[in-house]
């Protein structure tokens, strides 16, 4: 699975993994998905060609977060 920054606590909480109750907290408040095997939390910072990825991905129908993740990971 590939994991993109800020998602290790969470991915450790949400496995079912034992962790820290301060760091189960922190994943449980975090806005964490996954999509295609892909695990990101948080606001993504993307670039350009991302933005039109995901503008061109919503308008053949797919959510703007899922696109979000999959631009990211995949490119354009």
């Amino acid at each position: 699975m590939k994991v993109m920054p800020l998602v290790a606590a969470a991915t450790l909480a949400l496995s079912g993994l034992a962790a820290p109750a301060a760091v189960a907290s922190t994943a449980a408040q975090a806005d964490c998905r996954t999509y295609s095997s892909v695990s990101v939390c948080g606001t993504l910072n993307l670039t350009q060609q991302q933005e039109q990825c995901v503008t061109t991905s919503v308008a053949q129908g797919m959510t703007e977060r899922r696109a979000e993740v999959e631009c990211t990971a995949f490119g354009s």
